[in-house]
């Protein structure tokens, strides 16, 4: 009896992810620089999405499009417009050194951010126009629109790339120029993990402290209801009322008068010891 073939084995969590990361991060990485105009942009972008992706690995291995999954998140990641207000991206890039390289991605960066992401998914990625749509969260006319403003918008400026097929590979010769390097896979797992205990601990932090806030509050808090005292109000018709000046000189005469009286006076006035 011939000996039957081995099963070959199912991959590890670990081995699963880092075959995805071989397989997508470099390429994406040089697409994330042609969305944003950065380098470390591009790549930090990615790695951000792939330490998610660790984060959430029973949910991105059973989606449909595990690598479409880390795409669009690393897009969404590039484009955040909280970039803006981070110090090391308020200046721009050198831009690359090839004079129709620097023109080709001068006319990118002018797109707007929704026709840009169009036309790299679909002229340099190569989806077609539904999932173009879908990624981008935006109906197939909204998306074939968005295309052909872009398409126009390149041929306007590059009259040489006018032709889709010549669009897509000069966008192509253009990501390749960039010398990006993508992380290990085992540096992102590590830094997904530290990350991930890090938002753990920092949980359990604000859990502790909101209870004690909580304790703390239900002790010192009055156990029952004690209306607030109402604003005075003026009343009419009360004369103001008036400091006491200074005494005359019968006043004063007549205090002294009392003040003797008291002790020498009639014997009445006098209180008797018991």
């Amino acid at each position: 009896m011939a000996d039957q073939p081995r099963p070959r084995s199912a991959l590890t969590p670990a081995q699963a992810f880092d075959a995805l990361y071989a397989f997508c991060a470099p390429a994406l990485v040089r697409q994330t620089y042609l969305l944003t105009g950065r380098r470390e942009l591009a790549r930090e972008s990615v790695e951000w999405a792939f330490q998610l992706a660790w984060q959430r690995w029973p949910e991105v291995a059973r989606d449909r499009d595990p690598a479409g999954w880390v795409r669009a998140t690393a897009y969404d990641c590039a484009l955040s417009p909280w970039h803006r207000f981070r110090p090391r991206y308020r200046h721009p890039e050198p831009p690359p050194p090839d004079a129709s390289d620097r023109a080709l991605l001068d006319v990118l960066l002018e797109l707007p951010a929704p026709q840009r992401r169009t036309l790299l998914l679909y002229d340099g990625v190569g989806l077609d126009l539904p999932d173009t749509a879908a990624e981008t969260e935006a109906s197939t006319p909204a998306t074939a629109n968005r295309l052909l403003h872009a398409r126009a918008a390149v041929a306007a400026r590059l009259p040489d790339l006018s032709d889709p097929v010549e669009l897509n590979r000069r966008l192509a010769e253009l990501a390749s120029a960039e010398r990006l390097r993508a992380a290990k896979p085992m540096t992102v797992r590590e830094g997904s993990e530290r990350r991930a205990r890090f938002w753990t601990r920092a949980a359990i932090a604000f859990t502790v402290a909101l209870i004690g806030t909580t304790a703390l509050t239900l002790r010192t808090a009055p156990t029952q209801y004690e209306p607030p005292v109402p604003p005075g109000q003026t009343v009419l018709g009360v004369p103001p009322r008036v400091a006491p000046g200074p005494l005359s000189e019968k006043e004063v005469k007549l205090r002294e008068k009392l003040r003797k009286a008291t002790a020498s006076g009639p014997v009445r006035l006098v209180p008797e010891t018991r």
